[in-house]
């Protein structure tokens, strides 16, 4: 009696879409670009089937790649351009805070954009990522610009005081950083700050709106800060 492989069709394509096992070397015909067979749609039907289980799980989910992408968009998902959020912003895969800041800038001036040029311009995307975005980006006009409650002004990164920096959530150590850091050149944007305090993406990407980056004279010092008691 001839043993089947350990893994059923079926259930090693559930686990490839998971991740848990690497997928078979491209064969041949892949290489050569041409046209994907029964199996391989099959296979892509399976992993649009897996992504609307965590949609509808985690609506909030972040998109991994443009595949993921195109998958969410035949699934029926949009992202309103000119009503965005940032949260909505950051489930675009390699998407940046500084991107989403200035897509957020531009929805508070009353700035439409009326379609994807505007928008490649906007943020001086490449093709190819203005092409794995595309799917689900929805271009709707609106008569007048979006209710908005009254924001606080955005607190300036390279004078803000040791108050105003504990605001925003960073401990006394992280605070004397970046006050170390801006004495020696101020920030420019979000990508600067992050890159030269290696500081979590999650806190960077909460400041999202809330900050911007002058180039006027620093505020005072911080206090040094206590050493810890063993």
């Amino acid at each position: 009696m001839a043993h089947r492989h350990w893994l059923d069709p079926l259930a090693r394509r559930l686990l490839l879409a998971a991740g848990l096992i690497r997928p078979a070397p491209p064969t041949p015909a892949q290489l050569s670009g041409a046209h994907p067979g029964p199996g391989a749609e099959a296979d892509d039907s399976l992993e649009t089937d897996l992504l609307a289980l965590k949609l509808e799980h985690n609506p909030a989910l972040r998109l991994g790649s443009a595949a993921e992408v195109r998958r969410a968009a035949s699934l029926g998902w949009r992202l309103d351009v000119n009503r965005a959020t940032a949260a909505d912003w950051l489930r675009l895969p390699g998407i940046t805070a500084d991107q989403v800041d200035t897509l957020l800038r531009l929805q508070r001036a009353g700035v439409q954009l009326s379609g994807a040029e505007d928008f490649q311009h906007s943020l001086e995307l490449s093709a190819v990522q203005l092409e794995a975005w595309l799917p689900l980006l929805d271009f709707r006009w609106y008569a007048t610009p979006p209710v908005t409650s009254s924001a606080p002004p955005r607190l300036d990164l390279n004078r803000a005081t040791a108050s105003e920096l504990n605001q925003l959530g960073l401990s006394a150590e992280r605070s004397q950083r970046l006050v170390r850091e801006r004495a020696r050149a101020p920030f420019a944007d979000l990508a600067d700050l992050q890159q030269r305090l290696q500081l979590p993406s999650e806190l960077v990407e909460s400041w999202i709106g809330r900050v911007r980056f002058g180039q006027g004279q620093p505020g005072p010092a911080l206090p040094a800060a206590k050493p810890r008691q063993r």
